[in-house]
């Protein structure tokens, strides 16, 4: 483990267990990327599971929970404060409704919207969790991910290595009847200051006034929306 930051052993030793499990972990690999005896390791990755701070993949693996995404989203931040009036612009350019996702573990949670105020509209209220297997967000969640942490999952999604592949190319992704039938959606994502993907922004509507290749028309506003929110 890395030097002691608070003092507080239990306290640094838990968040060097949680730092390690960012991209999955098996228990062999907290004890070596947290330099904790296997016990320690062991006995603290299953206190933050208890606490839904940690979950376990159908792989086995360790990886950040739902319970850090519910304490993060309980105050503003820098991103979701920006993100109304962008979802909102991007809302009344587009005429759909607009959503902003972060990923926690197998999941990804809107935790931004805008809706569209009449006619036939997808509504996802914000806090509403999705899974990660189906719909252009959750590729665009995917595409940057290493592949060890993606290729689990592939079997049970709705897409394929090919799709993030294609994805990453081009910057932006669309699913059509993909998360639910009868619904279309353009994503693209949002990046840190590092440039790495950290949220995916939506329009979703009904397929009958999006169309079958939806990005073809509103990518190009997906992503500018995107890029008006990274860098935060």
């Amino acid at each position: 483990m890395g030097q002691t930051i608070s003092g507080v052993g239990v306290l640094d030793k838990a968040v060097a267990i949680l730092e390690a499990t960012v991209d999955g972990a098996s228990l062999a690999e907290l004890v070596e990327r947290s330099g904790l005896p296997r016990a320690t390791a062991h006995r603290l990755a299953q206190a933050l599971e208890a606490h839904r701070l940690l979950v376990r993949d159908e792989a086995g693996r360790w990886r950040p929970g739902p319970r850090l995404a519910e304490l993060a989203n309980a105050a503003p931040d820098a991103l979701l404060t920006a993100a109304a009036p962008v979802l909102a612009q991007l809302r009344d350019g587009t005429g759909e409704s607009t959503q902003l996702y972060l990923r926690r573990a197998d999941e990804r949670i809107c935790v931004a919207a805008a809706e569209r105020s009449s006619g036939l509209r997808d509504t996802v209220p914000v806090g509403t969790a999705l899974p990660i297997t189906a719909g252009s967000g959750a590729q665009v969640l995917l595409a940057w991910e290493p592949p060890e942490s993606v290729l689990p999952l592939l079997p049970r999604c709705r897409f394929s290595g090919r799709t993030l592949a294609e994805v990453r190319r081009r910057g932006w992704a669309s699913s059509v009847a993909e998360r639910e039938p009868g619904v279309a959606s353009v994503s693209a994502p949002v990046r840190d200051r590092q440039g790495r993907v950290i949220a995916a922004i939506s329009i979703s509507g009904p397929i009958e006034r999006l169309g079958r290749r939806p990005g073809e028309r509103h990518a190009v506003q997906v992503i500018r929306a995107g890029q008006r929110l990274s860098g935060l």
